[in-house]
């Protein structure tokens, strides 16, 4: 007779957000984007990470998110799930986090990636200058965002002169404690999975992944992709992974929201059920009542190894139903998995 592994404690529950808008009016989305933060807020849920995307409607730039919603909460956890350095200049990177972190009082959760830019020749040329041929797109560009974040030294401060203020610093400011520690990869690889380990961060997956080897038993691949993170990883078990994926509650929806839902997960199906390019696997939506999406949790090899667990919301849905979603996860399924909302911590 066979047993289903127990499952690590449970840290933190929350979700993944698009932050998806009109073109013609983006500000409706970024301020229902500040809502969804804060009624999650209010549902006690631990965390809200937010995607980023580039020439896409979706939210580019989450430090300057995270500096609206820092006004608007006082507890979630912010993460970026993912910001991918390649577009990015690590040192003014870490300026922007530093402010939003300073801003929140230390609750930004930093995930990123790197790989070289993915456009056209003529458009890398136009985003990124004709320089990106020459840039450094290994794991480095990681390493040198986290001694920023750090505060390690970047020059000497000559002796003031008396001119423009005495306002210099040597290293990277607004410099916010504790930042540096808050770093997650966001890989799909036993290759980032090892080196994120050796690195010493935190290790984040979602509902893409890679198979080394054909395997297309998708939790079971990202299984394999923690535990080599934790093998390789100097504080081993107690190393801290966090897994997300696209999961939807069909309790308490109207009519409508169930038939939207069904619809929805039965039209991305047909991708989870091929190998891309030959090594890129998806994940299948969960789609069901909270007693299928907690079995589903408890039995899912990546979710027993998990530290976290993360929703990702529906790109194309909208405002009230992703509040239904966390609803959902917060009152019924969350504590089902013997999670408590922070309101109840704190006064326990």
């Amino acid at each position: 007779m066979t047993t289903t592994p127990a499952p690590r404690p449970l840290k933190s529950l929350g979700f993944i957000h698009l932050v998806p808008f009109d073109s013609a009016d983006p500000g409706r989305g970024l301020r229902d984007g500040v809502e969804l933060f804060r009624y999650a807020e209010e549902l006690g849920l631990d965390s809200g990470w937010v995607r980023t995307r580039h020439l896409q409607h979706g939210l580019p730039s989450p430090a300057v998110f995270f500096g609206a919603v820092a006004q608007q909460t006082e507890r979630i956890g912010l993460g970026t799930a993912v910001i991918p350095v390649g577009h990015e200049n690590p040192f003014r990177l870490a300026e922007d986090l530093g402010t939003a972190d300073a801003l929140s009082g230390g609750r930004v959760l930093t995930g990123v990636s790197v790989h070289p830019p993915g456009y056209a020749d003529d458009v890398n040329d136009l985003v990124h200058d004709a320089g990106w041929r020459d840039e450094d797109y290994s794991y480095e560009r990681i390493e040198r965002l986290r001694r920023f974040l750090a505060g390690d030294r970047v020059r000497e401060v000559p002796p003031y002169n008396g001119i423009g203020g005495d306002f210099d610093s040597e290293r990277v400011e607004p410099h916010s404690a504790g930042l540096s520690e808050r770093l997650w990869y966001g890989g799909g690889s036993l290759r980032s999975a090892e080196w994120t380990g050796r690195a010493g961060l935190n290790w984040l997956v979602s509902n893409i992944s890679t198979t080394a080897d054909g395997d297309t038993n998708f939790g079971r691949v990202q299984r394999a992709q923690i535990d080599a993170f934790r093998a390789a990883h100097p504080a081993g078990e107690a190393a801290r992974a966090t897994v997300a994926r696209v999961i939807v509650p069909t309790d308490g929806a109207t009519p409508e929201q169930a038939a939207k839902y069904r619809a929805y997960a039965e039209a991305r199906t047909p991708r989870t059920e091929q190998v891309h390019g030959g090594k890129t696997i998806i994940a299948r939506d969960v789609l069901g009542s909270r007693d299928e999406i907690v079995e589903f949790i408890r039995t899912d090899p990546a979710f027993q190894a998990a530290d976290d667990y993360l929703f990702e919301l529906p790109f194309e849905f909208e405002l009230a139903d992703w509040k239904h979603i966390l609803h959902e996860l917060a009152t019924s399924i969350g504590p089902s998995l013997g999670w408590q909302p922070a309101t109840e911590r704190e006064t326990a």
